[in-house]
């Protein structure tokens, strides 16, 4: 019998990974996406197709960590001084939006004849955004990183928020006396208390503990204890009567700046990619079709009703919040839905009386038929957008650029090969940089990798002014276009007199440009490779190290003195060739750095300070 048993239960594992394994890949074959072929899967297999599951909900339940890892993931990925330059998106965007969409919600079910306590609750669930709907859709176009997926990853943190005063609203408007219910300032303390546990454990306990498994060199325990850390920062948040996924979220974040941030990532993405797969064949599973059928006319006009109402009501909040028409189009198509947290508010105020059985079912089913819409639209809108021009309409060039949510001390101008290098060694410093570039696909890979770069034309200077170069302590131009770093440099100095400026010069000639227009610092972008090459070609020759660093040395700081020293007779409308007086001075200061080194040759000092005074007559490396 035990055997049995344990091959009935191996039946349904089996069934549900073949669903996933045939339906996921026939859908994005025709274009239609994973959640879709997830949903279409649990349809088949659920309890209103083959029969061979009877209980969807309970899958839903446990699938839910899908979603919670998803949130852990995205934790990661925002360290806290970049959660904070989104708190006015969380609270502004997220509270006009939902808010909003809750009261036009509500006057719409009361149309349909229901009290004004069934409706709020309707709408309340309704309003709530399936977040692995959003978040799978933003993953797999690479655009969590994106200005626009920061704004849906901001909104539905204020939704998870939400839950709380959710459902004690629920309990509030329950017909049903409960004399033993604890005292809402306890649960408000005990709330606050599982935060600070959470902060507590994130800050002191949890780096030591990852350091320590690491020195056991056994993977699996490492991958254990992400698990633990995840699951147990999600089961705290829900002693504490806050949600997992935001307990997850918390957890992340705490742990986005720790040194084993990459692989903690990796050891959760194969559970979270799972876990979210099964959550969706559950959402299918749940579509009860008998349910439909004998109140199809009533659940129809619901989900036209909600989904036409929320999705019109956030294309408002996005264009009222500057937003274009694009980006809030699709954000109003992308989270027109309802979510997997209407499940827990509907069934609490099913539990308490606010709303009967049928009620229940009723919005149950049109949650999930607006969850299993929303790919189908989200495809759709994707078709009809890709239709609207031929290419060149497509192209970078035309794209708008992000909005900048966060205002860094230090802003990096020209994200390529010549920035990375910049960005890289100020971040392992410690300092926080605001990014962009104009390369649009550039921008949307990095986001892939988790670096967040805003999209636009830095000659823009709204849109310096938008990271708040007004605050700035420096700003570094690393742009490979030499008129537009020289307009930028020009326009900076103009307005803001004592900003420091470093700019990336393409050459000589540019370096002087960038002289006269009032960089503080100008760096050719090929010099000290140059200078290093030289001096490698000396070893090879055969001189001795320490005099070819010196000579190197003495030649980096005599050059840049001389541009620094030609910059001030350069002329913009004499040849570079025919500026005899430059050409003078230039060739006047070669023959002295000739002079210079042929003594260090010799093992003489130098006897020479730069303009600059950094030079110290030896190698500063």
């Amino acid at each position: 019998m035990a055997e049995a048993g344990m091959a009935g239960e191996l039946i349904k594992v089996v069934t549900l990974l073949g669903a996933a394994v045939i339906a996921v890949p026939i859908f994005r074959k025709i274009g239609l996406g994973s959640v879709l072929g997830y949903l279409a899967g649990g349809l088949l297999i659920g309890p209103f197709g083959l029969g061979i599951f009877t209980d969807p909900q309970t899958i839903i339940h446990v699938a839910e960590l899908g979603v919670v890892m998803f949130l852990f993931i995205i934790g990661l990925e925002m360290q806290p001084a970049h959660l904070w330059g989104l708190r006015r998106q969380i609270f502004g965007l997220g509270s006009l939006q939902v808010l909003g969409a809750t009261a036009l919600m509500t006057a719409v079910i009361m149309l349909f004849g229901a009290s004004w306590q069934v409706a709020f609750i309707g709408a309340a669930g309704f309003v709530l955004t399936s977040t692995a709907i959003v978040m799978s859709s933003l993953g797999e176009n690479n655009e969590l990183g994106t200005a626009k997926g920061q704004s849906m990853v901001s909104i539905l943190l204020f939704e998870d928020l939400l839950i709380v005063p959710l459902l004690a609203i629920v309990a509030f408007l329950s017909p049903v006396v409960h004399t033993s219910e604890t005292p809402a300032w306890q649960s408000i303390l005990v709330a606050i208390g599982s935060l600070l546990a959470l902060f507590f454990a994130g800050r002191v306990l949890i780096n030591p503990l990852f350091k320590i498994l690491a020195k056991t060199g056994v993977r699996e325990i490492m991958t254990a204890a992400a698990l633990l850390v995840v699951l147990g920062s999600a089961l705290l948040m829900e002693l504490g009567g806050l949600s997992m996924a935001m307990g997850a979220f918390v957890a992340g974040v705490l742990l986005s700046e720790s040194s084993f941030r990459h692989q903690l990532e990796a050891d959760i993405e194969p559970f979270r990619g799972l876990l979210l797969g099964l959550f969706f064949l559950g959402v299918g599973m749940a579509l009860d079709l008998s349910v439909v059928a004998n109140n199809w006319q009533l659940i129809t006009l619901g989900v036209i009703a909600l989904m036409a109402t929320k999705g019109i009501w956030i294309y408002v909040a996005a264009r009222l919040t500057k937003s274009d028409h694009a980006i809030a189009t699709e954000r109003a198509v992308m989270m027109a839905q309802g979510g997997e947290f209407a499940f827990v508010l509907f069934s609490a105020a099913a539990t308490q009386s606010v709303i009967d059985a049928t009620t229940h079912a009723n919005l149950t089913a049109i949650v999930v038929l607006s969850m299993v819409l929303t790919p189908l639209f989200l495809v759709i809108h994707g078709k009809l957008t890709s239709q609207k021009g031929n290419s060149s309409e497509r192209d970078s060039s035309e794209r708008d650029s992000d909005q900048i949510d966060e205002e860094n001390p230090i802003i990096i101008l020209g994200h390529g090969r010549y920035g990375q290098v910049v960005n890289g060694m100020m971040t392992a410093c410690g300092y926080q940089t605001t990014l962009i570039d104009s390369d649009a696909d550039h921008v949307d890979g990095l986001a892939s990798l988790g670096v967040k770069t805003y999209y636009g034309d830095a000659t823009r200077f709204d849109l310096l002014e938008m990271a708040g170069v007004a605050k700035a302590k420096l700003v570094v131009i690393a742009i490979n276009d030499p008129q537009k770093a020289s307009s930028i440099v020009k326009h900076l100095r103009h307005d803001y007199p004592d900003l420091p400026i470093v700019a990336r010069a393409y050459d000589r000639i540019h370096a002087y440009q960038l002289h006269h227009a009032g960089a503080n610092a100008v760096i050719r972008e090929t010099f000290d490779s140059a200078v290093r090459s030289a001096k490698t070609a000396l070893e090879i020759l055969g001189m001795d190290n320490d005099i070819a660093e010196r000579i190197a040395h003495l030649y980096h700081h005599r050059d840049r003195d001389g541009v620094a020293s030609a910059a001030e007779t350069y002329d913009p409308n004499i040849g570079r060739y025919k500026n005899t007086h430059m050409i003078s001075l230039l060739n006047e200061h070669r023959a002295d750095t000739k002079v210079m080194i042929d003594k260090l040759m010799r093992g003489e000092e130098i006897d020479w300070q730069p303009r600059s005074g950094t030079y110290l007559g030896q190698s500063s490396d």
